[in-house]
């Protein structure tokens, strides 16, 4: 199921948005009639216990170096993307309220969403500057008439009223998180499919783009998500991954060739059936030939061209062909490597 990302000016109204939209889910889920019970999570940076203090990069509270470096705003960041990282499947639906003000974040998210094959949406909460910058004073105002209250020795009263409200941004952080916010871009494939909500839309408006949303990424429109190479890892043997497989039977051919030369004479020559799969045994009319070259191949020169191969198919470079990189693949391309090596060097 789908990652839904939540994203807007600062105090614009997103996690009164995020609530309506977790509730409306919630409905629609019980209302399903799949057997399949999908899962709803709703994460936030409340829901982490992350302090809007970590966006604050005034020079006022922070030296130059450690605003350069945002390490707070780094780990949590770090500490949300394992929060969704955790849940997120085929199964579970994720609405992520936050900021989200950086169109790279966003991207890294669409990736996360792509790589477990599940649809992403972005919700774009709409809201005059000056009417959130509004919002954020009367917060600071309350915040201020709450610590006035505690010296006049009126704790119990300014404590009821202190958790009735949410946390405000300080004035210099609020105005560089709105300079720094990147608009969401529907021409973008990370920012689409985009929807948007704005302050005074009503409750039959707000519906009507939650159906939306649902119909995009959970209803009947939903569209098939596979991942691309930019979000897949590469396939493995059922032995271990590629690079392990890859040392594993050219170390093993290697191996082959040193045993076999002992056989022959000082002089070289001859040639070495190695089995397409390391546990073969016996000689089969399909293994694979090296041919030697006339003169003694040691240790070294064999250590050479195996670096050489593993240096050049590390990546998977033109294997991608054949599917699933499978052992006799590998040591199928190796020996050529090393027939057209020996023939080169004479």
């Amino acid at each position: 199921m789908p990652l839904i990302i939540v994203t807007g000016l600062p105090t614009s109204g997103k996690s009164t948005r995020a609530e309506q939209l977790h509730t409306y889910l919630a409905e629609r889920i019980a209302a399903h009639n799949d057997k399949t019970k999908y899962r709803l999570h709703l994460i936030s940076d409340e829901t982490q216990s992350i302090s809007r203090a970590v966006y604050d990069l005034s020079p006022t509270q922070l030296p130059a170096h450690v605003r350069s470096a945002n390490a707070s705003e780094k780990d949590a960041r770090a500490a949300v993307y394992a929060a969704v990282k955790r849940v997120l499947s085929p199964r579970d639906i994720v609405v992520l309220d936050g900021l989200n003000y950086i169109k790279g974040w966003r991207y890294q998210l669409f990736c996360e969403a792509k790589n477990m094959s599940t649809p992403s949406a972005v919700l774009q909460v709409g809201c005059a500057v000056d009417r959130a910058r509004a919002v954020n004073e009367a917060r600071l105002e309350r915040r201020k008439q709450y610590q006035e209250d505690q010296k006049q020795e009126e704790p119990a009263q300014a404590e009821t009223e202190k958790s009735k409200d949410v946390e405000p941004y300080e004035p210099a952080n609020w105005d560089n998180l709105v300079f720094r916010y990147e608009e969401p871009n529907p021409m973008t494939r990370w920012d689409s499919p985009l929807f948007t909500l704005i302050w005074e839309d009503d409750a039959e408006q707000t519906r009507q783009v939650f159906g939306q949303i649902w119909d995009a990424v959970a209803g009947e429109a939903k569209k098939v998500v596979r991942p691309n190479q930019s979000t897949v890892q590469r396939d493995k043997d059922p032995g271990g991954d590629y690079l392990y497989v890859l040392e594993r039977e050219t170390q093993d051919i290697v191996k082959k060739i040193l045993e076999k030369q002992q056989e022959y004479s000082d002089g070289g020559g001859g040639e070495v059936r190695i089995p397409r799969a390391a546990a073969a045994a016996g000689v089969a009319d399909d293994d694979l030939v090296v041919e030697l070259p006339g003169s003694k191949v040691g240790l070294p020169q064999l250590q050479r061209h195996r670096r050489a191969f593993v240096a050049l198919n590390r990546g998977g470079i033109g294997l991608e062909a054949v599917g699933k990189l499978m052992t006799s693949r590998l040591r199928e391309s190796f020996v050529g490597y090393l027939n057209d090596a020996f023939e080169k060097d004479g």
